[in-house]
C-alpha cells in the first residue's frame, strides 16, 4: 500500500484533488497499484510554523 506524504504551504482544495489524482495515476502506471491502495496525506504548514536560514517563514519577504 503506497503512502505519500506531502508537506506544503496551504493550497486550494481543487489543487490538492488534482495532485492526489495524478499521484495515484503514477502509482497505477509505474507500480501497477490499485487506485484504492494509494494514500496521499497533505501536511500544510503556514509561515508561522517553519523557518529557513533561521528566519521564520512569515518574516521572509516575497515568499
Amino acid at each position: 500500500m503506497p503512502i505519500v506524504t506531502i508537506q506544503q504551504f496551504p493550497r486550494d482544495l481543487e489543487q490538492k484533488r488534482e495532485l492526489a489524482r495524478r499521484i495515484t495515476e503514477a502509482f497505477e502506471e509505474v507500480y501497477g497499484a490499485r487506485p484504492e491502495s494509494v494514500q496521499v496525506f497533505f501536511q500544510e504548514v503556514d509561515g508561522e510554523h517553519w523557518a529557513r536560514g533561521g528566519v521564520m517563514g512569515c518574516d521572509i519577504a516575497g515568499d
